[in-house]
This record gives C-alpha cells, sequence and structure tokens, in this order.
C-alpha cells in the first residue's frame, strides 16, 4: 500500500509515495515482539499509590527524570494515571527531582 505525503511548504508542493509496512509506516523487527508485561501495582493490589512513597517512585522514573510509558514499565492505564498524578506531586513538593 503507497501513501503519498506533501513534501515542503507553501505553494507547489511536491507529493511523495511513500511504502507502507505491515504495522505501519515503521516495519517492527523480531527482536522487539516479546512477553507481555505486567502490572506491579495489580498484583500487589494497590488500592491509592502515595506521594511520599519515593523509593516506590523511584522505579518509574528512567535516569533522565522522565516518567516511564506504561508500556515500557508495564503498568495498567489505571495505575499508570496514579503514578503520573504522584510523581507530579512529589516533584512540586521537592520530594523528587524534576532532572537529574
Amino acid at each position: 500500500m503507497k501513501v503519498k505525503t506533501k513534501v515542503g511548504g507553501g505553494r507547489g508542493t511536491k507529493t511523495k509515495t511513500l511504502a507502507k509496512g505491515k504495522y505501519g509506516d515503521k516495519k517492527r523487527s523480531a527482536h522487539t515482539i516479546g512477553r507481555k508485561r505486567f502490572c506491579r501495582l495489580c498484583v500487589d493490589k494497590t488500592k491509592s499509590l502515595d506521594y511520599k512513597d519515593t523509593k516506590r517512585l523511584e522505579a518509574f522514573i528512567n535516569e533522565r527524570g522522565k516518567i516511564v510509558a506504561s508500556r515500557l514499565s508495564g503498568n495498567c492505564a489505571k495505575h499508570q494515571r496514579m503514578v503520573a498524578e504522584a510523581i507530579t506531586k512529589a516533584r512540586f513538593i521537592s520530594l523528587l527531582p524534576y532532572t537529574r
């Protein structure tokens, strides 16, 4: 399947055709498909996540200080929202750093 995209801006834009792979624009390599990650917070049956629990929250922050995506951490959507909110609160009152 070929997709036409516009190249350049303004008047006289040219169109360029791109080949579309089986999984979208980028083809997935064999090593990226692995086993399903599980939500650690669902396994622990966590009802709430406290912003003061910095040891647990540091597991969801990478070395640059960014919040790890749910597809990498394995969190379900509900717990990922709880993690993001708790990290934001902890950063605001200086329990966690914004950057490292």
